[in-house]
């Protein structure tokens, strides 16, 4: 296969994570994810582990954090909530 087309290949992450703790599972262990709070973290960290590098576009945190930082700015510079 070209190289040009494996370095274009992509994978949902929560497929990867998945089969990672599917395989965890089969031998005997029992892993948990996220136990104390939002998995998404603990998750990026397991595919970064792999040497897959999360794409945080879909993490609503992010999102939201920047929603929140675009209105205290917003608030600072014009008196708008």
């Amino acid at each position: 296969m070209d190289n040009d087309v494996l370095g274009q290949e992509s994978y949902n992450p929560w497929t990867i994570v998945n089969v990672v703790f599917e395989h965890l599972a089969d031998v005997g262990l029992h892993p948990v994810l996220g136990a104390t709070g939002h998995p998404g973290e603990p998750a990026a960290e397991l595919l970064r582990c792999l040497g897959i590098q999360p794409d945080p576009q879909g993490d609503q945190r992010l999102v939201q954090q920047k929603q929140d930082r675009l209105a205290e700015l917003r608030e600072a510079m014009f008196g708008e909530p």
